[in-house]
Parts: structure tokens; sequence; C-alpha cells
């Protein structure tokens, strides 16, 4: 856990582009260390990405997307419409740049670069969010029953030996089940998994949107201005950054960008350049069905999450690289609702809803958390991918801390 001495800002504005689970992280973190604070985004605090993830804190998620051996795979991204991890084929020119360096990232040393970098992100993050819960008034959203990762069979376990030896190796503890075992936990599990993992150390929030909104409001009645505007250009000044939305123009002594997946039409103007790329991921939600899973369970083999949320059971999963402008292919939702009645019978007359959004990803896994290379004044938290609500909470003190020392 990080020393919980929190270093406080000389007063100042800061503005916050991006009304997302890290943005509104950051924005309560500087209001508490001193700051004057605009909030603002186009949508409501939490409509992003944030809406529809999958609730997951996952600190043991050390493990970069782009593992040795990621290259064979690419055949199947682009051939198989229900790979888990899915490409385009007519978005391919556009995403090969971002793929050279996600093929890159794979190397031995890169993948053990990026681990490191996450896991110390990640350390202390589920006690954070614990407190953060309790301040922002909704503990009930913490749920700290583990995560349990399936498996058709010990073949299929062990074919994942490398990412387990990996979490182990940074302490993690990882408890192998045989059907008994996962039947002791998940009784409603399908007979198909026969094999598991489970981490009782890892957490879930049961309601995301609520805990954005929760957070939102908490800086809000501190104070704070949370302005609904779409950021379209920034210029740096004399005196800090003036920032062009299409309702206003707003002034601030720095800023901290946090738009998520949309961050490179405001940075790329200003010669920050990002090798960031948009992994599309959907989700079913099954109503009233939260009690199916008393704790998020991970469908290994199929990459997909399944999490007992307040609305009820949420289904979520899948990569897909087609860009921001295509609209969402909602076949891979469905792959999503099949697996999940496969899986669980009893959801079969249940009624499910669909959702996609989208997630910022750098080639390596690991965000761009830090100033701005050459632009003062001027901060990043940036590229989350999959773990941005597991890594809000540390992503705001690290800008805060960073910020109080600069």
């Amino acid at each position: 856990m990080h020393a919980e001495s929190p270093r406080s800002l000389a007063p100042s504005t800061i503005a916050v582009i991006g009304a997302g689970i890290v943005g509104c992280c950051i924005a309560l973190e500087l209001q508490k260390r001193g700051a004057s604070v605009l909030l603002i985004d186009r949508d409501q605090p939490g409509q992003g990405c944030s809406y529809g993830n999958s609730g997951a804190i996952s600190t043991s998620s050390v493990a970069p997307l782009a593992m040795p051996g990621v290259l064979a795979s690419l055949p199947k991204m682009l051939l198989d419409p229900e790979s888990p991890l899915r490409l385009s084929l007519a978005y391919l020119p556009a995403a090969l740049p971002w793929l050279a360096r996600f093929v890159m990232s794979a190397s031995p040393r890169g993948v053990e670069d990026a681990a490191q970098r996450l896991a110390a992100l990640h350390h202390g993050a589920i006690e954070r969010h614990e407190a953060l819960t309790r301040e922002v008034g909704v503990p009930g959203l913490l749920l700290r029953r583990g995560h349990l990762h399936l498996y058709p069979d010990a073949a299929a376990l062990a074919a994942d030996a490398q990412g387990w030896a990996m979490r182990e190796r940074f302490g993690f503890q990882c408890e192998r089940l045989d059907r008994a075992g996962i039947e002791a936990l998940e009784p409603r599990v399908g007979r198909r998994y026969q094999a598991g993992v489970s981490m009782a150390d890892q957490a879930t929030i049961r309601n995301p949107l609520r805990y954005v909104q929760a957070i939102a409001s908490t800086f809000a009645a501190r104070g704070g201005q949370v302005i609904r505007d779409e950021i379209r250009r920034l210029a740096p000044v004399s005196d800090g950054w003036v920032l062009h939305g299409t309702g206003g123009t707003f002034h601030a002594d720095r800023a901290v960008v946090a738009t998520g997946a949309w961050s490179r039409r405001v940075l790329d103007p200003l010669g920050v350049r990002l090798r960031l790329e948009s992994q599309r991921g959907y989700h079913v939600q099954f109503a009233g069905a939260g009690d199916v899973v008393s704790r998020t369970v991970v469908l290994a083999d199929r990459k997909i999450f399944v999490t007992p949320m307040e609305g009820g059971l949420r289904v979520g999963g899948t990569v897909e690289i087609a860009g921001l402008k295509r609209p969402p292919n909602m076949h891979r939702a469905a792959i999503l609702e099949r697996v999940a009645r496969e899986t669980f019978p009893e959801l079969a007359s249940t009624p499910a809803a669909y959702w996609m959004g989208h997630r910022p990803c750098m080639p390596d896994s690991v965000p761009v958390i830090g100033p701005a290379p050459g632009r003062p004044g001027l901060w990043l938290a940036v590229g989350h991918g999959h773990l941005g609500l597991t890594d809000s909470v540390n992503t705001a003190w690290q800008i805060a801390d960073q910020m109080g020392a600069a």
C-alpha cells in the first residue's frame, strides 16, 4: 500500500477534461489537495466506457494483452468472427501502426517491463477503492469476494501457465480448483467448466456508473465545477491553457487530459503523439439475474467476465479493433449472450440488453500518466485499457503527487 501522505498543491485552477472514472477520481483528489478544479465532459459523468465496464478491480492483471507468440494469433483475429480478439479487416490499414507496436511489445523484455509497471500502478488499489467508496457514500458497491477464473479442463488451464506464473511471481495467491471446488464457490456454473483458479484477494464494483456519479457528486458538493461541454482544442498561453469547447472557452493554470479513446483528437494537434487505439468492448446485461453468481467469474477460455451487478448479471468481454467511427457490431454482443445462456442454463428466458464502449489502449497495455512532453502545464492520464476502474484511484494520486512536486 502506498504511504498515505498526499502532497498539497499550491492554489491554482486545474481543468480535468473527461468525466469517466479516471477523470472523476483525478478531479476529486486534486480538489482535496487544495486546487480549484473544473471537470469538463461532453456527457454526464460516467456515461462512456465507465458506464459499461465489468466492474472488476483486478490488481492481479499484471500480464499485458500482448504476450510472446501474439503474432501467431493475428490470422485468427482477422478470419474468425468469434475470436475473443477481433480485428476488422476494413480497419486493418488504419490499425497497422498500432498493431506493429503491439507485436513489438510482446518481446520477453517488453512483457516483463510492462508487468513491472502495471504491478506498481495496481499496488494498494483495492484498499484505496474501499476508502473512496466510504468517502463518497457508496460502501455497499464494493464486493470483496475475489475472482474465479474457469477453464474447460486442466489442459486449458495449463495453456495459461505463463500468465498464472507471472501473477504468483508478483505475490498473488492462486488456488487451483477441480469441479467440486468450483461448485463449492459457484454452484450454478455449467458443466463445461471443470478446472478453475480462485483469487480471493480481488474485488468488484457492483455498479460502476453509480460509483462514478457518487464521486462526481461529492466533488460538486465540495465546490467543484462540473461542466457539460466538448473540448475541441487546447491552446497554451503565457499563464496556462485555454480550452476551446463547443459551448464556451475556459482558462486554467494547468490541464489534465483524461478523455479515454478520444484523447488523440486534442493531443495530436499539439504534437503530443500517442499510439492509442480503441479496443471496443461489449456487454450483455440480464435483468434481475444478479444472483446467478456471487463474485466476478471469468470464463478464461473465452475472455468473458461475468459480474453480479445491482441491475442484473453483466456479461462483458471481447476485444474488437475497428476504430471510433464504425457503428457497433452487435454480433459481438450476441456471442456473449449465447455463451452466457450456455454456461448458466437458468438464463434461458431472461431478457438481455446490449452495450458497446471504447476502451483506450496502448500497445504495451501500460497507460500514460504524467506531464505531456514539451507542453508545460499539460498532463496526461490516458490509455488504461481494460484496467481503468482498477487504476483510477492510483492514477489520481500519481497525478496529484506529481503536480505537487512540480
